[in-house]
């Protein structure tokens, strides 16, 4: 094959070898002036964020009336974040089930994001149905908190935030670069935090839908001794379940 006539798949690839979009960036004078944003808190809404996706353009305005699920992973091309990607992709019917969308994010461009997107259907058989967030301001990322004092990235951690229809923020969890999430923990969390909020009780460890859920302990004389007429398995004063609804 001559160079006239080279195959434009080999053009490309060797375009983004030359580029180095998952590597961390060498700390300049513009990265190590960022500060990280406050941790977002839980039960209080969740930081409002406008972002150039794989999807086009996204706000969390466009997530209202659902739960989402917005999750940052360190760099494209990674071992670990394709399994998570691959995973998240195979969950996603079970996620938009729950009224659920899933939303991606790196500090690499949109264009390393198409790129891997294409690599993992061409190489693993799996179509990423969900937008993954171009971050290269890392706007996004400071508003989340994901870049942690003395980090110019995020690559530092896997963070998963998980919004409510109603734009709240209920859960948030970190892992680090070495390991991988569980979609199917992820979903489950889903799960036993929609159901917490639609019934007014708490859910245990493990707890899978149709499982017994727990009630608060009781806070007044009146509420201990109106438990005395329920149907509740106790076990003591502040330990009480009942089935699930």
């Amino acid at each position: 094959m001559s160079c006239t006539d080279s195959d434009p798949k080999i053009v490309a690839a060797a375009a983004l070898a030359s580029t180095p979009v998952s590597a961390a960036p060498a700390a300049t004078p513009a990265l190590t002036g960022l500060m990280p944003a406050a941790m977002p808190r839980i039960n209080e809404p969740a930081p409002a964020f406008n972002a150039q996706t794989t999807h086009g353009p996204r706000s969390n305005e466009d997530y209202k009336g659902k739960w989402l699920v917005l999750f940052s992973h360190p760099a494209d091309f990674t071992p670990v974040c394709t399994t998570e990607f691959t995973a998240f992709a195979r969950a996603a019917g079970e996620f938009a089930a729950l009224n659920t969308e899933l939303l991606g994010l790196s500090i690499d461009s949109v264009f390393s994001h198409l790129a891997w997107v294409q690599n993992i259907k061409e190489k693993f058989g799996v179509e990423i149905p969900f937008p993954i967030i171009e971050d290269l301001s890392m706007n996004v990322a400071r508003a989340y908190g994901m870049i942690h004092p003395g980090a110019a990235d995020t690559s530092a951690v896997r963070a998963t935030f998980i919004i409510d229809d109603k734009g709240i923020l209920r859960a948030m969890v970190y892992y680090p670069m070495t390991n991988g999430r569980s979609v199917a923990e992820i979903l489950r969390l889903v799960k036993g935090l929609q159901y917490s909020l639609a019934n007014g009780v708490a859910t245990p460890e493990g707890w899978q839908p149709g499982d017994k859920v727990l009630l608060g302990a009781p806070k007044t004389v009146s509420e201990l001794e109106a438990r005395a007429g329920q149907d509740l398995e106790t076990t003591d004063w502040y330990f009480s379940m009942k089935p699930a609804n």
